[in-house]
């Protein structure tokens, strides 16, 4: 599944081939070869490359630059509603929700034994990592630390390595939130964090904020850089940092192996297979009479 990334450019068709126009010239991409094309800034797209995408069961997203910040999506990349299923299923039963919640900090607790930890336990657990994480962070960068301050409403109010922090863990949103809604998840179904519309984001993004988004907001502050470069210079870092780690590679893998203990192939993401319930967990197939069944009047 190809996530293409493109900016500063005019998107348009040739055929079969999606066109990528800039100022050093053209390029084609077969429409068939791409799973999700992640619009950056400065990007503009026609009316039949859209309609190219669409016919070739491709998704658009609409991000900062390089998937930083999250806009909006088109189709999702995903045929099947293997994942969406799943997901709405594991994350309304009690036990299969906090066994995908232990999962999730078991992914951060290499070695240690989560599988009967309450979700107290658990919360107690990981706010002790992540005050460790800072406190070594500070220590690392030589940073004064106090304690994490995050005001929505104020950026400017806080000190700057918070609003680094803030801006740090900003862009991992961005990039977290195009990969689910791309694999046709929904962005609001989460299993920790609950009651917000990006609270499946807010999960996810917490498997990698303590590796990437905490060292990168140290070293930025740790810099003494002017208040109106700060956000800026974090950005990019993270982007670089999303790109060096593949990011979205790993989200995929992730997302699909809560959800489904299992890697899905391509073949099975994109099989456009329309089935019928009939009860249970029973499905039947659709596009065929049962008319064998109807019960008389």
């Amino acid at each position: 599944m190809t996530f293409v990334y493109l900016e500063r450019c005019t998107i348009h068709r040739d055929g079969n081939a999606i066109t990528v126009t800039d100022e050093r010239g053209v390029i084609h991409i077969p429409g068939a070869t791409i799973g999700a094309m992640m619009l950056g800034p400065g990007t503009r797209i026609t009316h039949q490359g859209m309609m190219l995408l669409a016919d070739s069961g491709a998704t658009s997203v609409w991000v900062g630059e390089h998937g930083v910040r999250y806009y909006a999506h088109g189709r999702p990349l995903a045929t099947t509603s293997r994942l969406l299923e799943a997901q709405a299923a594991k994350m309304t039963n009690q036990s299969a929700r906090l066994q995908v919640a232990r999962r999730m900090y078991e992914m951060r607790f290499p070695g240690e034994d989560v599988s009967v930890l309450t979700m107290q336990q658990l919360r107690g657990r990981e706010g002790a990592r992540v005050k460790r994480s800072y406190r070594e962070a500070a220590a690392a960068s030589g940073v004064d630390w106090n304690r994490r301050e995050y005001r929505p409403e104020d950026f400017a109010s806080s000190d700057a390595v918070n609003q680094a922090l803030t801006a740090a863990t900003a862009c991992l949103y961005g990039v977290v939130n195009a990969a689910i809604v791309a694999l046709g998840c929904s962005p609001g179904l989460g299993f920790v964090h609950t009651g917000q519309a990006r609270s499946f984001v807010f999960d996810i993004a917490d498997l990698y904020k303590v590796e990437m988004a905490v060292p990168v907001a140290f070293a930025c502050a740790a810099e003494n850089l002017d208040p109106d470069d700060l956000p800026g210079e974090v950005r990019r870092r993270m982007r670089d940092v999303f790109r060096e780690s593949k990011l979205i590679t790993r989200c995929v893998r992730d997302i699909q192996m809560l959800l489904l203990d299992t890697e899905l192939d391509e073949d099975v993401m994109l099989a456009d297979v329309v089935e019928l319930w009939d009860g249970g967990s029973r499905r039947v197939a659709s596009g065929k009479s049962y008319e064998e069944f109807d019960v008389p009047w």
